[in-house]
């Protein structure tokens, strides 16, 4: 949930759609299907992740850096 907090979309947003993935998979007990559910949460996580930090580095270019004159 504390990857939601800066999602483009909105908190509120994340969290209902966590929530209805989690309640989606709710259903699941076969060991091996939960691991590739787990597997699949961790790339999501990985994905934001670097959605944020490319978002910081444009963010940060854009207000230290000036501009590359075109010719």
């Amino acid at each position: 949930m504390y990857m939601g907090r800066d999602y483009p979309a909105g908190e509120k947003y994340f969290k209902d759609r966590l929530r209805s993935s989690f309640l989606k998979n709710a259903h699941l007990t076969d060991e091996s299907e939960i691991e590739k559910k787990i597997q699949l949460a961790e790339h999501v996580v990985r994905e934001l992740e670097a959605m944020y930090k490319l978002k910081k580095y444009r963010t940060l270019k854009q207000r230290y850096y000036e501009p590359l004159e075109k010719d």
